[in-house]
């Protein structure tokens, strides 16, 4: 097989050892009479698709990031670790997309030098290795976490026009090492298929945006105003979930709405905790070990009053944002105990926004005197009731008769046949697409989406008109004062065109270039 002038001996004997690990010079090359095999083609096949497949997977990686927390949460309610996940996801899935891509280079480099295609076994039993890893991810996150198949539905809205430009952009550049392979294999067979392969796959991309759909694809005076912000459990990145201190960064983040969840001591003092148990999230461990594993609703607000609510969060670190706080920040958050309703009313009353709260165990068999309780705690709080958003299902009437003014959340879309028309919904951000966000919209009701953590996703939020998002970040969406992206529709034809015509004309200059 004869050397290319561009590629000196030295670069071609650098990139056989990388690829085949032998040091083998273009001479003896040439006496063993060594060449592209159509079992070497295959791997190289396979090798294409174990990058694509990774890449795909990294998409999906940074994707499922705006909800990693909550995987954080679960794997603690099973094993009692606490662990940031998402790190070791990261970095797992770039040592296997850079090494897929690493060889696919190597590869492309030596057909372009003109040498043989010779994957070494250690390699071949790597790539395998990879593309079971990836299908194992993507296995257990169709079974274990399948909404985030609808995440990435949502994210193309907002990375699909760009997604097709780098998809173009890609399969331009490899039209260099194909022409060189197609210029350089004798076998008619081949070169037909893969020429109509190729040509098939870039008349697609080409015509791919008729497909694309995104609601940032719109004129700059059509865009809706920007969502208003609903604390997660206050502002969970910069205080410990669901204490005051969580309640008063979020105000300070220009929140309009402090979510959170209530549940009711054994003595019937209504209080704020997410969890059925206390582990997470104080030191039940150590203050009350032997009934660290109870319900939180077995204690009484005297043993609750005991707990620390605020350390676990400078210990744990949930979030990265942790590292960051200030010592004064910090010496707060140690001293942070579990807020009563009525403690978190007065907050809401005297920071004037308004408080959304789930009252759980929603299976507990006292739940209607759970219902009392916070009703009475809410009607002496002197709060104006249109402040109060009630979300929880069980007893809904009762409420409605004896809080008239507080305003009834539905964790559900509308019915057909509705009695009595929905005003407020509060629903997974997964579970509405942009136009039933514009249909609400234009029949007044007011559609919250939960949980929106990522300035991208916000992006789209936004641009399909949802009134408000739930947030763990709301001191980064507070600063955004715009969509990430916007481009009106003529711009964005303009920009297809473009990139298109760009492309064939690179394709074409390879073919002619190296024939």
């Amino acid at each position: 097989m004869a050397d290319p002038a561009a590629c000196c001996r030295p670069c071609a004997t650098c990139l056989l050892c990388l690829y085949s690990c032998q040091w083998i010079t273009t001479k003896k090359e040439r006496k063993k009479g060594l060449r592209t095999t159509k079992c070497d083609c295959s791997w190289f096949l396979f090798l294409f698709c174990v990058f694509l497949f990774t890449l795909v997977w990294l998409y999906f990686a940074i994707i499922i990031l705006n909800d990693f927390h909550n995987f954080n949460e679960f794997i603690f309610k099973q094993k009692k670790l606490w662990l940031d996940w998402s790190l070791v996801l990261l970095i797992a899935t770039a040592v296997l997309i850079t090494y897929a891509a690493v060889l696919l280079v190597l590869a492309l480099c030596l057909q372009l030098c003109g040498q043989p295609l010779k994957l070494h076994w250690l390699h071949k039993t790597l790539l395998i290795l990879t593309a079971l890893v990836v299908a194992a991810a993507f296995t257990g996150l169709g079974i274990k976490w399948a909404e985030e198949w609808k995440s990435a539905h949502v994210s193309l809205q907002a990375t699909g026009p760009f997604l097709h430009i780098g998809i173009v952009g890609g399969m331009t550049l490899l039209a260099w090492p194909l022409a060189s392979f197609i210029y350089r294999t004798r076998n008619t067979g081949i070169k037909v298929f893969l020429l109509l392969v190729y040509c098939a796959v870039m008349v697609a991309l080409y015509l791919a945006p008729l497909g694309i759909t995104s609601p940032c694809i719109m004129e700059e005076n059509q865009l809706p105003p920007k969502p208003a912000l609903v604390g997660h459990r206050g502002a969970p990145m910069l205080a410990p979930e669901n204490t005051l201190m969580s309640l008063h960064k979020a105000v300070d983040c220009d929140v309009q709405v402090f979510e959170t969840d209530v549940m009711v001591s054994a003595d019937g003092v209504p209080f704020l905790m997410h969890d059925d148990e206390l582990t997470r999230t104080t030191n039940v461990q150590a203050v009350f070990p032997e009934r660290a594993a109870l319900n939180s609703t077995a204690f009484n607000w005297t043993d609750l009053q005991q707990l620390d609510a605020g350390s676990w969060f400078l210990e744990r670190r949930p979030f990265p944002t942790v590292q960051s706080l200030s010592a004064g920040d910090r010496y707060q958050a140690t001293k942070q105990r579990i807020p009563s309703l009525e403690q978190a009313l007065e907050a809401a009353k005297q920071s004037n926004i308004s408080i959304m709260f789930d009252l759980r165990p929603e299976n507990h068999s006292d739940y209607q005197s759970f219902v009392n309780a916070t009703l009475e705690v809410i009607l002496q709080s002197g709060i104006p009731l249109q402040q109060i958003l009630w979300l929880p299902d069980g007893f809904r009437e009762q409420v409605k008769q004896q809080a008239p003014g507080v305003q009834q959340v539905y964790g559900r879309k509308r019915l057909q046949n509705e009695k009595e028309p929905l005003l407020h919904v509060n629903l997974p951000y997964q579970d509405m697409s942009s136009e039933e966000i514009r249909q609400y919209r234009q029949d007044n009701i007011s559609v919250n989406l939960y949980v929106v953590n990522q300035p991208w996703l916000f992006s789209v939020l936004w641009c399909s008109g949802v009134s408000s998002v739930t947030t763990n970040a709301c001191q980064v969406l507070k600063e955004m004062k715009h969509p990430i992206w916007l481009l009106p529709s003529s711009t964005y034809l303009m920009i297809w065109i473009v990139v298109d015509c760009t492309s064939f004309l690179a394709i074409l200059w390879a073919f002619l270039l190296l024939k």
